[in-house]
């Protein structure tokens, strides 16, 4: 198991088969994909296939979402980290930073604290020059998560049948932070 960084509360590690209850429990959760379209999955097979993709992931592109683990009690809180993107909004090749908490963890900060760790990673072990993000527009408190570590909006666009918000960090911004 890989384990990509910490910080004061959470393990980022690789999300391995063995969180597929996690992972269902996450991805099922209506109110989890309030703001994604509004299609939760609705098997445990659907949850083992999201988890052999971001395993894939990690394969070819060296980087994929990472499992969001208290440290004080081993819990699997959701998911955080980067995700290479192909084709998103006319920007190609790119790498998205993303978050996504089972709703008990809402509101206590971790979506913030992972947020800010894989800010880092990106730039200090990746040595990205840019990351992006993107929120649908009325999903404010992840737009603000996005704002509060240094990402900047840049404009809405549409993605299949939702509106969403652009944000991206440079890493001259994020040096100035």
């Amino acid at each position: 198991m890989r384990i990509f960084t910490e910080t004061d509360r959470l393990i980022l590690r690789e999300i391995l088969p063995e969180d597929e209850d996690a992972m269902f429990e996450l991805d099922s959760h209506p109110e989890v994909h309030r703001y994604l379209g509004d299609h939760p999955i609705t098997t445990k097979e659907q949850a083992r296939e999201t988890i052999r993709s971001v395993r894939q992931q990690y394969e070819d592109y060296g980087m994929a979402r990472w499992a969001m683990i208290e440290k004080g009690s081993g819990q699997f809180l959701g998911w955080a980290g980067l995700k290479f993107m192909t084709e998103q909004n006319n920007h190609k090749n790119y790498y998205d930073i993303g978050y996504r908490l089972i709703p008990r963890y809402w509101g206590l900060g971790f979506a913030t604290e992972a947020a800010i760790a894989t800010r880092d990673y990106a730039f200090n072990e990746m040595n990205l020059d840019v990351i992006y993000g993107c929120t649908h527009i009325e999903n404010v408190v992840s737009k603000h998560i996005l704002e509060k570590i240094g990402l900047q909006f840049v404009e809405t666009f549409p993605y299949h049948d939702l509106t969403c918000n652009w944000l991206e960090l440079t890493r001259e911004r994020w040096e100035l932070l």
